[in-house]
């Protein structure tokens, strides 16, 4: 009986929803609807009593679409005065005056006063998500933090340690625009209520540990963080600790337990750090390009941000690119901006040109790699590049071109990602391992092809299946490789099996 009266209940929807259908486009009158001529009477008349009629329906969905704004289909380059690292490349001062002669802490008290609302706002409306890989959105995770105080400090990290193979952005942003971070912690902290920020820097860079302890120091100095923070009556200061030169203390919870003095290794979440981080107490850990857009997005607008991009991938962002084009560099740039004009742009496109290419890893050594055949089309984004099987990660461009030995690039990806795990889950401490082993041989063909499939099942047994991402990252540059490049691991394979036949 309910299943009968369930039909029933679907079958009135659709038939209510095709004879409204019909009122709005007339379709009754050509005797094309196939309603009951009672329901289209009933509905006909609900519409005439609500003064819908067609032609104004018909009128006002014309109107709106007329009213809205043409979606971008083109994207970059960037211009000049849009670019928010402005000495990205070292060439003007980094000190505080240097800083505020390019427009950093330019009305910072006012933004303060504002208040955590009208940041957390600009931020949401700008769409900016994590620059650090995941892209989750930024407004949405610092809001996380904005809940009655139950006592306990709350705290900014910032994620400085960039130890990844091929990124480098964050370094450019500490060695040549120091203030622009400092700046940014400000910001994001009075968004979030906390009390301090945490640097957490990478051991191995020791210029830029260097340098950012001298912009915080002139920021001391000249009153704009401490005591009073620019005059604004909130209370902020910010420390710098430098790591160890572990990989695995990237990811956030690491990051905090060896920030508390602890072995880097991840936490099983939950609880996450917004409720259970640093010393205890509510935190958030930001990367340092997230953080360092943030004051800029506030003076100029989330409206202005937004109108860079793609909906949904808005703003501009740094891109690393290097590997064999003719100028590796950094560079900012707007989001979507199609793969092949960055690298011909900005990079002085493939060596040997466009045809010598063979593959790209788009995103950083964790992100899989795509051909060339991709790399013609592909937005450089969040959603493009999802939609090409891999990901944006760290936007950090690895140009490989036909000179490369593609299947030994992959191994020595894979063979870091075993040296720099924690050893904490099973999967990740023996799946990496094997398939470590397994990418080697693969490099002289000593395998067989039944052994192809087999590290493809050992990657997914690995993805998803551990406490942090560095699993998932070992295991997608060998998807990548299978996914694209079989036939040269088959005929590698194929090979080696006829040299070992004729040696015997």
């Amino acid at each position: 009986m309910y299943l009968i009266v369930l039909w029933l209940h679907f079958k009135l929807f659709e038939l209510s929803s095709c004879a409204l259908d019909c009122i709005l486009s007339r379709n009754q009158l050509s005797g094309c609807c196939p309603c009951p001529g009672w329901l289209w009477s009933v509905l006909r008349l609900g519409a005439q009593l609500l003064s819908v009629k067609a032609d104004c329906v018909k009128c006002k969905l014309d109107s709106s679409r007329l009213l809205a704004p043409p979606k971008k289909t083109t994207f970059g380059p960037l211009a000049d005065q849009d670019r928010i690292f402005t000495n990205l490349y070292g060439r003007h001062d980094w000190r505080l005056k240097g800083a505020q002669s390019r427009g950093d802490w330019y009305k910072t008290k006012e933004i303060l006063l504002k208040g955590v609302d009208w940041i957390l706002n600009e931020i949401k409306v700008s769409g900016l998500r994590g620059r650090g890989g995941a892209g989750f959105p930024t407004g949405m995770k610092w809001g996380f933090m904005n809940k009655p105080s139950d006592g306990r400090p709350k705290y900014l990290v910032v994620n400085a340690d960039e130890g990844e193979p091929g990124t480098c952005k964050d370094r450019e942003i500490m060695r040549n625009d120091p203030h622009k971070l400092v700046e940014g912690c400000l910001v994001a902290g009075r968004a979030m209520g906390a009390r301090a920020a945490y640097i957490y820097i990478r051991g191995e860079f020791y210029n830029e540990s260097s340098n950012l302890q001298v912009a915080i120091n002139e920021a001391y100095a000249a009153g704009l963080i401490g005591k009073n923070s620019c005059g604004s009556g909130y209370d902020f200061d910010v420390f710098v600790m430098r790591g160890a030169g572990a990989y695995i203390c990237g990811e956030e919870t690491a990051l905090i337990e060896s920030l508390e003095g602890k072995q880097g290794k991840p936490r099983l979440k939950p609880p996450f750090p917004a409720d259970v981080g640093v010393f205890g107490c509510p935190t958030t850990v930001a990367n340092v390009e997230t953080v360092a857009v943030a004051p800029t997005i506030c003076r100029r607008g989330g409206t202005w941000f937004l109108g860079f991009g793609r909906e949904r991938n808005s703003g501009t962002k740094l891109f690393n690119i290097s590997g064999h084009v003719n100028t590796p560099c950094t560079v900012e740039e707007e989001m979507s901006i199609p793969l092949k004009d960055l690298i011909e742009r900005h990079a002085g496109g493939v060596r040997g040109g466009w045809d010598n290419l063979l593959c790209v890893i788009p995103g950083g050594s964790s992100t899989p790699l795509i051909p060339r055949s991709v790399c013609d089309t592909v937005l450089m984004d969040f959603d493009g590049l999802v939609q090409a099987q891999t990901g944006l990660g760290t936007a950090a461009l690895i140009v490989m071109d036909k000179s490369t030995d593609v299947i030994r690039a992959i191994a020595r990806l894979i063979e870091f990602y075993k040296h720099e795990s924690c050893g904490q889950c099973t999967p990740c401490r023996e799946g990496v391992d094997w398939m470590n082993k397994m990418m080697w041989r693969f490099v002289k063909g000593d395998a067989r092809a039944a052994e192809i499939d087999m590290i493809w099942e050992i990657s997914k047994q690995i993805e998803g299946h551990t406490i942090c991402a560095l699993g998932d990252g070992a295991a997608w540059p060998v998807q990548g490789l299978i996914r694209h490049f079989r036939p040269i691991m088959e005929t590698r394979i194929a090979e080696f099996q006829q040299k070992d036949q004729a040696r015997a």
